[in-house]
């Protein structure tokens, strides 16, 4: 590992730690059945997915509630997720990034978000910014952001959302015109997750004629003079982490922070959301896998009629068509994480397909958890609504359902 990296190899680090957690004996109550996430897996990646899960057991789940009441953004549990290799998973070793592959950021997210959807998803954007960066960036990018974007003591947003452009982002209009040696922003952005709190931008604007090939991808970071942001959104779900506008009036950023080719924006924007796509979507069978756990836990000591819940055949088909959906939603998943690590030709509608299916799949599997709690499952208490909470924006970020239903029909219909 190169000198911006870590002082001894990460997976050498990872085994040792994970050891240690062991010792712990965490329970997990599906370990060994039909629904078990390390099925499949290497003993590497059932090593690095549990030290995942024991983190989101020991780091989240207990403060998930607290985070999401008091909209707490929780920096000092993400600084310990970087210590793990979990702030730039997909990034390349010679920069600081942990080095591994799509599927391995799959299993690290969904492991994560059974302590707390919310803050891993934020964790999986930031991580879809690095990989920009250590992708399309020039040296001195990669050399000064991805090591502290690797441990989280930075943290980063992606801004492509305006309030004109939604699913058709190719028409933004945020401007960003030379002058001299810098670009010259402006415009706004909308739904940005971190705005206001996080220290970089990767920001998508106009440097050339409409439509696609006139965007570019511009590093701004917070403190540039003419960037300032928006009144703190109130959101359904997702609270542990902020959304704002970012604005720009006159944000004066040198060339050298321009991401790649000039005109070559929307292309790494869209780049970045293919993994975005696998990595929200792995957001959501943490969510699913976790809300089922809860209801496990449930049917066993709530009564009703004498018995049980798990007792009643109604309620034990039910769970199963909800095992169903979720090992159909994580198979696809990884399948589709896989055929974009390899470049497979056709990995953007898998990619689609993949975040179409789990998201719907999941959310349905949330809300029939909060279902089978009764009115008990409506209260705030319990954390099987957070989980539906916070699964619910799945199906609309990333690219909404509608547009992933779209470009999976284009490759279908298109003349081979």
């Amino acid at each position: 590992m190169a000198s911006l990296g870590r002082p001894c190899s990460w997976a050498k680090c990872m085994l040792r730690r994970q050891r240690a957690l062991s010792l712990r004996n965490i329970r997990q109550i599906f370990s060994g059945s039909c629904i078990d996430a390390s099925d499949g897996l290497s003993d590497e990646q059932k090593h690095i997915q549990q030290m995942a899960r024991d983190f989101a057991k020991n780091e989240m789940a207990p403060f998930m509630k607290d985070w999401d009441q008091e909209e707490h953004f929780p920096r000092d549990v993400m600084k310990k997720a970087g210590e793990l290799g979990f702030g730039a998973v997909y990034c390349q070793e010679a920069y600081g990034g942990t080095g591994l592959t799509r599927l391995d950021a799959s299993v690290i997210f969904e492991a994560l978000s059974t302590g707390c959807v919310s803050t891993t998803a934020y964790i999986s954007i930031h991580n879809m910014c690095a990989w920009m960066i250590d992708e399309f960036g020039s040296e001195t990018l990669k050399e000064t952001w991805i090591p502290q974007l690797a441990t989280m003591d930075m943290c980063a947003s992606y801004c492509l959302t305006e309030p004109g452009s939604g699913s058709d982002a190719a028409s933004l209009i945020t401007s960003a015109k030379k002058d001299g040696d810098n670009y010259v922003l402006n415009g706004e952005k909308v739904f940005i997750s971190g705005a206001g709190v996080t220290d970089v931008y990767l920001v998508m604007c106009r440097t050339g004629t409409e439509g696609a090939k006139g965007i570019s991808c511009i590093l701004v970071e917070k403190d540039t003079p003419g960037l300032s942001f928006g009144k703190k959104e109130k959101k359904v779900g997702w609270n542990s982490h902020p959304i704002r506008a970012v604005i720009f009036e006159d944000c004066k950023v040198p060339i050298a922070n321009r991401i790649g080719g000039e005109g070559d924006g929307f292309t790494i924007a869209m780049r970045g959301l293919n993994g975005g796509r696998i990595n929200v979507a792995s957001c959501s069978l943490g969510g699913a896998h976790a809300s089922m756990e809860q209801v496990r836990d449930y049917f066993k000591v709530r009564k009703q009629f004498g018995q049980t819940l798990e007792n009643y055949q109604y309620l034990q088909f039910k769970f199963a068509d909800m095992a169903a959906g979720l090992i159909a939603s994580r198979l696809m998943v990884r399948n589709a994480a896989i055929a974009l690590q390899n470049k497979a030709p056709n990995a953007v509608p898998l990619c689609s397909m993949a975040k179409l299916f789990a998201t719907d799949e999941c959310f349905k599997i949330c809300n029939q958890a909060l279902q089978m709690f009764g009115g008990y499952g409506y209260l705030k208490e319990y954390p099987v609504q957070q989980y539906f909470r916070d699964s619910r924006v799945h199906s609309i970020l990333e690219g909404t359902n509608e547009m992933m239903r779209l470009l999976v029909s284009r490759d279908l219909l298109k003349d081979r």
